[in-house]
């Protein structure tokens, strides 16, 4: 009995109680760790949600907009036609028209007071991608919506060039990596005209590789979606032309 006794003392050494204290400090450790990165996921995900409704209140501003617009954006519109002949002359209602249309790039106030102006819709049916696209190019404005990186205005002849961020849950360009050729995405512009582009090529960049945003397009409209792939490593690219 007395050697039961005296074992167990021996066996409760201090060097025990200090790793067992070690033991417990770093359980503690590793169950704040987990719960700092669940609380991190959770916020996370909040965030790419609450920018997902501030794009779609900017659709819905735009449709609310171009519901009541009584501005006529045809592109059989005299404002096209007119540039075509250099030898025609402006006449004062037409200047006018061309005025309004040029100060119709509307700039839309979300729910959080922030404003944003945006240069055209792009919508690719089959992925379910329907985004705003933003004027300009920044880390704010990316988690926004899409947003135009490079080019022309929207439906003109060049290389128009969209980037947008990939969440993994299929939010913004979440879902890019699964469009094929001969997919179509539509872009509409300021005066309401609506292009298809059909999907012509689809390969993966290095971040400083910018020759997809070239303007040489042998005259024709072409749209570049790009966005990030390989863990944020690479860039996919996707090249579409007007049909």
């Amino acid at each position: 009995m007395n050697q039961i006794l005296v074992t167990e003392k021996l066996y409760i050494t201090p060097e025990f109680k200090r790793k067992r204290m070690l033991y417990k400090i770093e359980f503690f450790l590793s169950v704040f760790l987990v719960f700092a990165l669940f609380s991190y996921y959770v916020y996370a995900e909040y965030d790419r949600n609450k920018n997902e409704k501030v794009s779609q209140e900017i659709l819905n501003q735009i449709a609310a907009t171009n519901a009541i617009d009584t501005t006529t954006r045809q592109p059989e519109d005299d404002i096209i036609r007119v540039i075509i002949d250099d030898q025609e002359e402006l006449t004062p209602e037409q200047a006018k028209r061309i005025e309004e249309v040029q100060e119709n790039s509307i700039i839309y106030t979300a729910s959080n007071g922030v404003e944003y102006e945006t240069d055209a819709i792009l919508n690719i049916p089959r992925l379910g991608i329907n985004y705003p696209v933003l004027t300009d190019t920044s880390d704010e404005l990316l988690e926004i919506s899409l947003n135009k990186y490079w080019g022309p205005d929207p439906n003109e002849v060049g290389n128009y060039c969209i980037v947008g961020h990939n969440y993994r849950n299929g939010k913004m360009f979440g879902t890019l990596s699964s469009i094929k050729n001969g997919d179509i995405a539509e872009l509409t512009d300021g005066y309401g005209r609506r292009i298809k582009y059909q999907v012509y090529d689809k390969y993966v960049v290095k971040p400083t590789d910018t020759g997809c945003t070239t303007q040489h397009t042998n005259g024709q409209k072409e749209l570049t979606l790009i966005t990030c792939t390989n863990y944020g490593k690479e860039r996919l690219v996707v090249k579409c032309r007007a049909i």
